[in-house]
């Protein structure tokens, strides 16, 4: 199996950009930036760390605002593609606590502290 060089920038189908600068020893370490408005993560380029083995890769990172959020991207490079699943965990959010109340920050439920889903990132640069 080759080494796979995931130095560089990657976009997924959104315009979120994951910037890659060091993959050495089986190691990430770069840069995340989201391009939704509604994320906890947003209006911020935050730090990521990762591991790595041949085709499959990790990384995490934390929201860098007042929300205390995580997320963490597993997933596959397959013919270019970084097909990754991700899980965010968040603490509060703003949003409205019951219909027609106004929008406050609340501390989330367990059952509604969790999202996931998945994204597919392509190499930006080589493009």
């Amino acid at each position: 199996m080759s080494d796979i060089d995931w130095k560089g920038q990657w976009r997924n189908e959104y315009g979120s950009r994951l910037t890659i600068t060091e993959d050495a020893g089986g190691r990430l370490e770069g840069s995340f930036e989201t391009a939704l408005g509604d994320s906890a993560f947003a209006g911020s380029e935050v730090p990521i760390i990762g591991l790595h083995r041949g085709p499959c890769v990790q990384f995490s990172f934390v929201a860098a605002g007042e929300i205390p959020s995580i997320c963490s991207f597993t997933g596959l490079l397959r013919d270019g593609h970084l097909h990754a699943a991700w899980h965010v965990v968040s603490d509060q959010a703003v949003k409205s606590p019951r219909p027609g109340a106004s929008p406050e920050l609340i501390n989330l439920p367990w059952a509604h502290a969790v999202l996931t889903n998945s994204d597919t990132f392509v190499r930006a640069d080589l493009n």
